[in-house]
């Protein structure tokens, strides 16, 4: 009795504590709506000392090599017009190839599926150790939005929404509260304003727009990253952010504090869990510690390796960095329309079910990515590069899934991500069926995607 009264007064305070932080985000997104609605004056980006530039307009060697930086049309919501390049959140992604991330607003395939047949999980309450409660509910279909800078047209603030349309047509509906890239707010580098930041409040619509030549254009990362499990060349986001020369990389010595510019560094290699050994260009060593730039605090190393699209390497992973010259990246002609995912899945009990795919009824076009780790090294693939997935079975427990990729390369990841028991499985639409067959995840052997015969290369 006495345990009971006691689960029963912990099980009342945990909700209510729930309830008054639900309240709470309910009242700051009506108050940052309420907001949007009046115009705010964009705040412009202090100017350099006479005779310089800001950090961030470092030109290159060739500043005609600017095909690679974002650039686009904003509308604030005074109907004020910005025009030129682009950076998110004015130090964060800055080229095409950079990826765009939210939460969608709710999951359209779901209805094409009996609710009794969805996989189910289990959750469980406890209190002081002790299950007192436990349900059982189909799992989460609710999903995150990832896509690269340059296979969208147009982003659009609406509401409590932020919609992006991409290069294929499709639409996309996000919640503007749900951790979006589009909170970060954009920097943009008027050719009359000069450098502008708007923070998300201030925006009313974003067109992505073919980048012209700048008169100054910074210079991107690019190395090779060396692993335990191989290399990977490309361009770079240190720390999942810093990109460009002129960023700059933190850290301490027995002298005190110091920031090195990326352009300034030859190479960067692990010692230890919390320190880097930095060889400069001159080739001069500085050993740094103490801060998340050099230390096990960092978030990982964006490498946008071509054969796989873009992989991040843990801090645990990672071995050295060593930077050479990449330009500026693809264009974004360089990023053609997604395609309907087209294949055939094989089940377990033999049937072959072809036609057009959604896969973790989520992913269905080409420009999507499939998200699975293997030892440190999280992959982000476009299906565009896949050619077939073989999960392993549920008898052969900790078995890794084989990735065959477009240029035959067999890669093995692990059962997480996209590859994991959170997998909703896969729809198959039948040539002409306007319903679709369901396969639940278990129950897939293979899927062997269709590829044009002239695959599209990569963007490089």
């Amino acid at each position: 009795m006495r345990f009971s009264k006691i689960a029963g007064v912990a099980l009342g305070a945990a909700l209510l504590v729930a309830g008054l932080v639900a309240a709470d985000r309910v009242l700051r997104h009506d108050d940052a709506l309420k907001s949007s609605a009046r115009p705010v004056p964009p705040k412009p980006v202090a100017p350099a000392a006479k005779g310089e530039t800001t950090a961030d307009e470092k030109a290159t060697v060739d500043a005609a090599d600017s095909q690679g930086l974002l650039y686009g049309r904003v509308t604030g919501g005074d109907g004020t017009v910005y025009e030129g390049r682009l950076r998110w959140g004015g130090e964060q992604e800055a080229f095409w190839g950079d990826y765009f991330n939210g939460l969608k607003r709710e999951n359209p395939w779901s209805p094409q599926v009996p609710p009794d047949q969805l996989p189910k999980e289990r959750h469980s309450m406890k209190v002081f150790g002790v299950s007192i409660i436990t349900h059982v509910r189909p799992i989460n279909l609710q999903r995150l939005f990832m896509t690269r800078f340059g296979d969208i047209v147009r982003v659009e603030a609406q509401g409590r929404d932020v919609k992006v349309t991409l290069k294929s047509g499709t639409t996309f509906d996000l919640d503007r509260f749900g951790a979006s890239d589009f909170d970060d707010g954009v920097r943009v580098w008027d050719r009359t304003r000069g450098a502008v930041d708007l923070d998300s409040l201030q925006i009313r619509s974003i067109e992505l727009l073919p980048t012209p030549r700048l008169d100054t254009a910074p210079a991107r990362l690019h190395g090779t990253v060396r692993t335990p499990e191989g290399e990977f060349t490309g361009f770079i986001q240190w720390d999942r952010e810093e990109c460009i020369g002129s960023d700059m990389l933190d850290g301490r010595t027995d002298d005190g504090d110091r920031s090195l510019r990326f352009d300034t560094i030859r190479s960067i290699a692990r010692q230890g869990p919390d320190a880097s050994l930095v060889t400069l260009l001159d080739g001069s060593e500085v050993t740094l510690s103490g801060t998340n730039d050099v230390g096990r605090g960092n978030r990982g190393v964006y490498v946008d390796d071509p054969r796989y699209g873009r992989v991040l390497v843990a801090w645990d992973a990672f071995k050295r960095l060593d930077f050479s010259p990449g330009g500026s990246g693809p264009a974004y002609d360089r990023f053609p329309p997604g395609r309907p995912l087209k294949g055939t899945v094989v089940t377990r009990d033999g049937r072959h079910l072809a036609g057009r795919l959604v896969f973790d009824l989520d992913e269905s076009e080409t420009t999507e990515t499939l998200d699975a780790p293997w030892n440190g090294v999280d992959y982000t693939i476009p299906f565009d590069l896949i050619a077939a997935i073989e999960p392993a079975g549920a008898d052969r427990g900790a078995d890794p899934t084989r990735v065959t990729l477009v240029s035959g390369e067999i890669l093995k990841l692990n059962r997480h991500g996209d590859l994991g028991g959170g997998n909703a499985g896969c729809l198959i639409f039948a040539d002409g069926s306007e319903h679709p067959e369901y396969v639940t995840w278990p129950d897939v052997a293979q899927i062997e995607f269709d590829h044009p015969l002239v695959v599209n290369p990569p963007p490089r």
